[in-house]
């Protein structure tokens, strides 16, 4: 049974809303699912498996916000649960100071994806139709540059990020978009 929990949206989405009350923790979610989730495709993966990684990645995250505390709480709750120790550590490894090492494409994607997805929507909330329509690489490379703006959006980790995955920033950035925009009514762009 464990191994289907693991794959199964809507038994992973009831987790994230049992746990994150806030819209744009949920939005933030959403948005770090869509990127992983057309990575998986992109590279021939477990779609199911990757997006309930990443939709996960931070459900513990309103209720538990310390480094003491996130992801490690939520790895305990969804070990309560039949998640395995790979999908958990998966969760981990998006964290630096877990030392859990991202040594599988998903725990590499996930970590590119969790920044860069918080970027380029407070990038979307300036534009001046608050359209994902509107962002543009340049816009977001523009805006990693100006450190006053989304001040909690960690810069480095985006950059290394798309180093980890071995592509470049710009195509990082622009794949992540491409596949927002897809997803854009749900993500509320």
């Amino acid at each position: 049974m464990s191994s289907n929990i693991m794959r199964d949206r809507n038994f992973c989405l009831s987790i994230l809303q049992e746990f994150t009350k806030s819209d744009s923790l949920l939005k933030h979610a959403y948005a770090v699912e869509t990127c992983v989730k057309a990575y998986a495709e992109k590279f021939g993966e477990d779609v199911e498996y990757w997006s309930c990684v990443a939709l996960l990645h931070d459900f513990d995250y309103e209720m538990f916000p310390t480094a003491e505390q996130h992801p490690y709480k939520g790895s305990e709750i969804l070990k309560e649960k039949g998640f395995d120790e790979e999908f958990r550590n998966a969760i981990m490894s998006h964290a630096d100071y877990t030392n859990i090492p991202r040594d599988t494409l998903l725990r590499k994607t996930l970590f590119a994806s969790d920044e860069l997805a918080g970027l380029i929507t407070a990038v979307t909330y300036v534009r001046p139709s608050r359209s994902i329509e509107e962002v543009e690489v340049k816009s977001v490379l523009k805006k990693m540059k100006d450190k006053a703006f989304a001040r909690a959006v960690n810069r480095e980790d985006i950059t290394k990020g798309a180093e980890a995955l071995g592509i470049s920033l710009e195509d990082h950035i622009g794949f992540c978009i491409s596949a927002m925009k897809m997803n854009k009514a749900l993500l509320g762009l």
